[in-house]
């Protein structure tokens, strides 16, 4: 009877609703929920999903079912959410619960099930209507650390029926928050010809000068033309020193509003966006995300609102004007900044020429470059902006820019091998140059025939290099010959120093064996509760292979009753 109702219910339209409900979901734990980074937060390439909730340093906290619903979607996977579980609601919303260690047991006998099935660790399952079905306040998972989780947490969210993130908070969920949002750094950008801040037409940072009452002001201005503005803020929520995202940022110019970027809601397609929104120049030499309060072309974010002249402003000369932007956190506790400008009609004085190369990128249209050995294809729309491009080739190095440029696409980096000898080829790939030391950084490659190939979303340095070392295996609570009857678990470090793991495969007596992978410690776990480890005599043997085709075998016996 219950899953007829769940069934009709789930049927039901209510998308048509004018208010997030308040009192339809309960918190995903039982505890207080302080933050460790909140919706809608700027992260590498991406905005936040959802909320990460802290389960005080420690893993295996009861995760629970928000509201009646059924379990639509299970994924597991090395990297990213890890082991994660997505309940679909009658009301037409879907929760999401990220970095988990287990399931509950029905729903962890089912994916083994699968796994077992599929021989494979990693898996993506759709369970149907009916299958899993779960019950308001139901412990449906642990908390843990999985994929590419930081540290032990519960990342959290709720979508809609279009598969848009929304900010929990909105339904109801509680966060303790009196504090106002942190400002850091404040900076003016000039735009078109002619246009200074100060004096100069290059962007300038502004000095803060903080108030008793939380505020801040700016250091007067002058200026002239058109003129945009930056922000970098954090807020902090009143049990966690995390800096976390801010809610709401309005700019105001002379009293009127002209700008305003709200983070309740996003969909998954535009969350790479989040590098038009920031400038990406300054984050990639400063690491500081300035948000900027204006709004440039080809930016196709849907989080503005109330915009007026794309949120610039322009001074004309003598004139006396106020900018103002107001910061809020999703408790409204608001921090005001109030710049004084001065309109000053003079030429700046430090107009450089435009740098020019001898290729330049249309940004509409498809580009191909090529010198030696070397290609690249850049498909349209894979960047913002037109721009003259620094390619060059030398010693099979490609110099492709430098790091700076917000990218939207990937884009393919190819290299000619067939002037290198036979037995050398197997072991190139592509690498990126990374850090003060130019560390060589494997770049997903592919061959086919004597042409590597890798997709990046990356400007910067690539080189040919070369693998020749494979995966080391090394058991670490047994060895060869032991008795492992009282072992709850078989467990191995498996390590790649050069190009990583790619894949990896365990048997005993020839019969495929679950291991789950910790990418992040290293290691390679088999529980023996899976009951598929029945004789007395066990021959393991384990293949590891690396990202370029090397690969050790190890194989060892234990003993079991």
């Amino acid at each position: 009877m219950r899953k007829i109702l769940l069934l009709l219910l789930l049927s039901t339209s209510l998308y048509g609703q004018n208010q997030y409900p308040q009192d339809y979901f309960r918190s995903p734990l039982d505890i207080t929920v302080v933050l460790a980074g909140t919706f809608a937060e700027l992260r590498s390439n991406h905005f936040h999903s959802g909320l990460d909730i802290k389960t005080k340093q420690i893993e295996g906290l009861k995760v629970y079912g928000i509201a009646d619903g059924y379990v639509s979607r299970i994924k597991i996977a090395h990297y990213g959410y890890g082991k994660a579980l997505y309940v679909t609601h009658p009301n037409g919303y879907t929760s999401v619960y990220a970095h988990l260690q287990k399931f509950s047991p029905e729903i962890e006998a089912y994916i083994k099930k699968k796994q077992y099935e599929k021989e494979s660790f990693e898996i993506e399952l759709f369970p149907s209507v009916d299958e899993l079905v779960i019950q308001k306040n139901d412990i449906i998972a642990f908390t843990g650390n999985t994929g590419s989780s930081g540290g032990p947490h519960l990342h959290f969210e709720i979508r809609d029926n279009q598969e848009r993130p929304i900010n929990p908070m909105l339904f109801g969920i509680d966060v303790a928050d009196t504090k106002k949002p942190i400002v850091s750094n404040v900076y003016a950008y000039p735009i078109g010809k002619n246009a200074h801040i100060n004096g100069s037409s290059k962007k300038q940072k502004l000095r803060l000068i903080p108030q008793k009452n939380g505020n801040y002001k700016i250091e007067p201005i002058k200026a002239y033309g058109t003129i945009g503005f930056s922000v970098e803020t954090i807020d902090r929520q009143d049990l966690a020193a995390n800096k976390n995202g801010v809610y709401n940022i309005k700019t105001f110019y002379n009293g009127i509003q002209n700008f305003e970027i709200d983070f309740k809601r996003f969909s998954f397609s535009e969350t790479k966006h989040l590098n038009r929104l920031i400038d990406y120049e300054h984050y990639k030499s400063k690491k500081q995300r300035l948000q900027k309060l204006f709004i440039e072309k080809n930016n196709p974010l849907s989080l503005y609102d109330n915009i007026i002249d794309n949120g610039y402003i322009n001074i004309i000369d003598s004139t006396a004007s106020v900018y103002k932007i107001k910061i809020s956190d999703f408790k409204n506790n608001t921090s005001v900044l109030d710049i004084t400008i001065k309109g000053d009609n003079k030429l700046p004085d430090d107009v450089e020429p435009d740098v020019v190369t001898q290729d330049y990128i249309l940004s509409s249209e498809e580009n191909n470059l090529s010198e030696g050995n070397v290609s690249v294809n850049i498909p349209k729309h894979t960047f913002y902006d037109d721009f003259y491009i620094d390619f060059s080739v030398k010693n099979d190095t490609l110099t492709l820019h430098k790091p700076i440029l917000p990218v939207k696409k990937y884009f393919t980096i190819s290299y000619d091998i067939s002037q290198y000898n036979k037995e050398d080829r197997d072991q190139l790939y592509i690498a990126e140059l990374v850090g003060w030391n130019n560390f060589p950084s494997y770049s997903s490659t592919k061959r086919k025939g004597d042409l590597l190939t890798s997709r990046t979303k990356d400007l910067g340095t690539y080189v040919l290099a070369t693998d020749t070392d494979a995966p080391t295996i090394k058991p670490v609570n047994f060895k060869n010959g032991s008795w492992l009857s009282k072992y709850r678990f078989l467990k191995l470090k498996i390590e790649d120093k050069t190009t990583g793991i790619s894949n990896y495969r365990a048997s005993v007596n020839g019969k495929w064996i679950l291991m789950e992978y910790d990418y992040k410690k290293k290691i390679l776990t088999h529980d023996f509760s899976d009951n598929i480890i029945t004789d007395t005599k066990n021959n393991l043997k384990v293949i590891v292979t690396d990202n370029v085709g090397n690969n050790t075998t190890f194989e060892a016996i234990f003993y079991r009753k």
